[in-house]
């Protein structure tokens, strides 16, 4: 049996949250307009990400802290890394660009414990943000509709925060798991 680290909070003023209100920086004012907000919420996302795995190691990230799954924050990274292209590819008519790691499981399955490979991760997932953002930026007009599929701004952008905001669901349960911090 193994040994389950002590919960724990870094706030102080809200216990269940992550932290407090003055350290956290997704707090702001409201955006206007509903690109500005979907746009805000994918950044509100991806900073929890991030959040979730800061001060942790390598061998801490690479963890697949519930088995049998092999999803571990750092994959979690890489995944994150490898869909901001396959989304990408969705939206141009020309062909694909490669996976970033191979096969189907090749984000999970290669993040291992090694600093390198950390550093590697988080290059290519901030890379891989900045891409689709870019070429998003040149459709500001949420219905327009892109690539083979002919896929709405406006449905890539929910489906992009969709999957930020489920993987930030498991990067709490993965956290817990490694050190035992909590917060929503």
């Amino acid at each position: 049996m193994t040994e389950q680290p002590a919960r724990w909070s870094q706030a102080t003023v809200y216990p269940d949250m992550w932290a407090d209100p003055d350290d956290d920086p997704r707090e702001g004012l409201s955006p206007e307009g509903e690109l500005a907000t979907l746009q805000d919420y994918l950044t509100n996302y991806r900073l929890t990400l991030r959040m979730k795995c800061e001060g942790l190691d390598a061998e801490q990230l690479a963890r697949r802290s519930v088995p049998p799954s092999t999803m571990s924050l750092l994959g979690l990274i890489r995944h994150l890394a490898e869909t901001e292209r396959d989304w990408r590819n969705w939206i141009t008519e020309g062909d694909p660009l490669p996976k970033l790691y191979g096969d189907p499981d090749g984000d999970f399955d290669g993040a291992v414990a090694d600093e390198a490979v950390v550093e590697e991760a988080y290059a290519a997932m901030e890379r891989e943000q900045a891409a689709t953002d870019a070429a998003l930026a040149a459709h500001p007009d949420l219905g327009e509709r892109l690539g083979k599929d002919r896929i709405a701004v406006r449905e890539l952008l929910v489906h992009r925060i969709e999957e930020y905001a489920r993987h930030c669901g498991h990067a709490d349960l993965l956290r817990e798991c490694v050190d035992g911090r909590v917060g929503q």
